[in-house]
C-alpha cells in the first residue's frame, strides 16, 4: 500500500502543481499552451522514441494486449450506444459522452506506469497509444458525423492528421529503430535520455493547467455515465478480455491500467471543432482526471 501511494501522490501532486500555476497565472496564462505545445511536440516523441529504440518487446504479449485494447474500445462503444437507447442523451452530449468513455489521457498513462512498472511498463504502454489512437479517432469522428453533422469534416485531413500526430510519428521510429537492429551513436542516445526526463512532469503539468473545476456544478446523468463506464466498466471489461487472449504479469496490468485512464484533453478540442457539447467535455476531463486517483488506488494493489 506504501507502494501504491508513493506512485499516486507525486502524479497528484503534479496535477494539482499545474492546476495552482493556472490559478496563479504563473509564470503567465500565455505559456502553458505554448508550454504544451513543447512536450506534445518535441519532449513527448523524444521519450516515446528513446525508449521503444532500445527496449525488448515481446511480440507475442503486444498483439495479445492490442487486441485486448481494440476489444475493449469498441466493446464500450457498443455499451454507451445501448445506453444512449434507454436512456435517450441529447445528441450533442452524446458525443461527449462517447469521448469520455473510450479516450485516454497519454501523459497520465506514461507517468503512471513509468512511476509503477518502469521502462517495461512504459513501452507497452507505448505500444497500446501507437495503435489504439488512430482507433479511436475514427471511432469519435464518425460518432460526430452520426449524431451531430456539424462542422467541416474532410477525409483526407482526417489521416493528414493521424499521420502528421508526433505520438504516433514518435512509436513507429522508435519501433524502427528496435526492429531494424539500428545502433544509434551514444550521443544521440544521451540526447533522448535527457530530453525525455522532462516530459512526464511537464506533461502532468499541462495535465491541471487543464482542468476546469467550473464546470463540474453542472454535473449531469451524462457526467456520471461517461465517468463511471470509463474508470470502472472499462478496466473490468479489460481485465476480463485481458484474462481471454492469455494476458498475465505486466501485459495484462498495463491492459487494465490503460482501461481505467482518464478521457483525453483532446476530446475538448474536437468537441468544440464538431460542435459537441463543451461544456460537458470540459466536466467530464476534469471529473475522470481527479477521479482517476481513487480508482488506480483501488485498482493497482489488485494488480
Amino acid at each position: 500500500m506504501t507502494h501504491i501511494l508513493n506512485s499516486l501522490l507525486p502524479i497528484c501532486l503534479m496535477i494539482s502543481t499545474g492546476y495552482f500555476f493556472k490559478y496563479m497565472k504563473f509564470p503567465s496564462l500565455e505559456f502553458w499552451p505554448m508550454a504544451d505545445k513543447f512536450t506534445y511536440y518535441v519532449l513527448m516523441p523524444s521519450l516515446l522514441i528513446y525508449k521503444l529504440s532500445i527496449a525488448k518487446i515481446d511480440l507475442s504479449q503486444s498483439i495479445n494486449l492490442v487486441a485486448t485494447a481494440f476489444l475493449s474500445i469498441l466493446i464500450i462503444l457498443g455499451i454507451l450506444i445501448v445506453l444512449n437507447f434507454m436512456l435517450h442523451f441529447e445528441s450533442k452530449a452524446f458525443t461527449s459522452i462517447v469521448q469520455g468513455g473510450i479516450r485516454f489521457n497519454s501523459y497520465v498513462i506514461l507517468a503512471f506506469v513509468d512511476t509503477v512498472y518502469g521502462d517495461k511498463g512504459l513501452i507497452l504502454a507505448a505500444i497500446v497509444m501507437a495503435f489504439t489512437i488512430p482507433l479511436i479517432n475514427v471511432l469519435c469522428i464518425s460518432i460526430f458525423a452520426i449524431y451531430v453533422r456539424h462542422g467541416d469534416f474532410s477525409l483526407k485531413a482526417f489521416f493528414k492528421t493521424i499521420i502528421k500526430n508526433p505520438l504516433i510519428g514518435a512509436c513507429v521510429i522508435g519501433g524502427i529503430i528496435n526492429a531494424t537492429g539500428i545502433h544509434l551513436p551514444l550521443v544521440v542516445l544521451k540526447y533522448f535520455s535527457v530530453v525525455s526526463n522532462a516530459a512526464l512532469p511537464m506533461g502532468l503539468l499541462s495535465v491541471g493547467v487543464g482542468l476546469e473545476l467550473k464546470y463540474l456544478k453542472n454535473a449531469k446523468k451524462e457526467l456520471l455515465v461517461s465517468t463511471m463506464v470509463k474508470l470502472l466498466l472499462f478496466p473490468l471489461l479489460s481485465y476480463g478480455i485481458g484474462i481471454a487472449l492469455g494476458l498475465s504479469g505486466l501485459s495484462l496490468s498495463v491492459a487494465v491500467i490503460y482501461g481505467a485512464m482518464p478521457t483525453a484533453v483532446s476530446g475538448y478540442i474536437l468537441a468544440r471543432e464538431l460542435g459537441g457539447d463543451v461544456s460537458l467535455m470540459a466536466s467530464i476531463i476534469t471529473l475522470q482526471t481527479l477521479a482517476c486517483m481513487a480508482t488506480l488506488f483501488l485498482i493497482v494493489p489488485i494488480l
